[in-house]
């Protein structure tokens, strides 16, 4: 048995060796600019190099429109590794993702995709997980659920790059690239309606779950359709500002995934930050990498998060 064979993978021919990380902004989030994807459900199968942690690995990426994981690692050689992220340069904007490069291509192919030797292939894949709806907080009535308030920023700014450090390090957010070492101490409580946390130490309310990714002007239709709904009683939802969205990210990592209190959903990878990029683009925040970055584009895709001031 080969190495994509193992991970469940149609041969070697699904590798789509002309996707970059660059490129999945284009294809993916900002809603299929390349006209052969037709569905939502369709997958894709790419390369890239990960250098969030050191040493930086080769991945094998699964992708669609709404689906992204991580399938494996792979022991490429680490100076064939170093030298690619090296002629490519320290990229500052998406996230710490790099092209792999014709020698990477080449080794790929003869060493992993053209052999039946499984040993250099590390599979990430887990089993199906199921969602706890128990939250394991306490509730708002709880006596111990009282806490000083810290007043966060909501409004819907523009920021610019050059601002996010002192955004960040103003409440000590963690941010996996601008503060690995700082925390924010949340103090969440489950307000009993399987929907909403509350987190006393902001008086925000947060959704559990969260709006699906859509494109970001059919976003803010989606806020108008849940505050029209009622979502929990309310109608003064809308997406959180950067400081509201940076306060939800932990250091560690759940056992769902992303850099936050297990009693969200996991369905929402990266989300909406209220305001755009100046001078031009979208911020998000990322839940699985634990940072907030941008991306440019006439009309890029995400997921949502809403919240609202108690």
């Amino acid at each position: 048995m080969g190495a994509l064979e193992k991970l469940g993978i149609p041969g070697k021919g699904a590798i789509d060796w002309d996707i970059t990380p660059a490129l999945t902004f284009t294809m993916f989030e900002s809603w299929g600019s390349r006209a052969r994807i037709r569905s939502v459900d369709e997958r894709y199968y790419y390369f890239y190099i990960d250098s969030w942690q050191q040493p930086s690995k080769v991945c094998l990426m699964e992708r669609g429109v709404k689906h992204a994981r991580v399938l494996a690692r792979v022991d490429a050689p680490q100076d064939m590794v170093d030298s690619c992220v090296a002629q490519q340069g320290k990229s500052i904007s998406l996230d710490k993702s790099y092209a792999i490069d014709d020698n990477l291509k080449n080794w790929l192919t003869t060493q992993v995709l053209d052999t039946n030797d499984e040993s250099k292939v590390e599979s990430m894949v887990l089993g199906p997980e199921l969602e706890d709806q128990q939250t394991g907080l306490p509730t708002a009535l709880d006596p111990s659920s009282d806490s000083a308030r810290v007043t966060l920023d909501t409004r819907p700014i523009g920021i610019v790059e050059s601002d996010v450090p002192g955004i960040i390090k103003k409440h000590n957010f963690y941010e996996g690239k601008r503060n690995p070492q700082g925390h924010f101490a949340n103090n969440l409580v489950d307000n009993n309606d399987g929907l909403t946390v509350t987190d006393l130490a902001t008086g925000i309310m947060w959704q559990r779950g969260g709006i699906d990714i859509t494109s970001v002007r059919t976003m803010n239709r989606r806020v108008n359709e849940v505050n029209q709904q009622g979502l929990a009683g309310y109608k003064d939802w809308r997406i959180p500002s950067m400081e509201e969205a940076l306060s939800l990210l932990e250091p560690q990592v759940n056992n769902k995934g992303q850099h936050l209190h297990p009693c969200f959903s996991k369905a929402q990878p990266f989300i909406f930050v209220a305001g755009r990029h100046l001078p031009g683009g979208y911020w998000f925040t990322d839940f699985l990498q634990g940072t907030v970055f941008w991306a440019s584009g006439f009309n890029p895709g995400g997921f949502g998060r809403l919240c609202r001031s108690i």
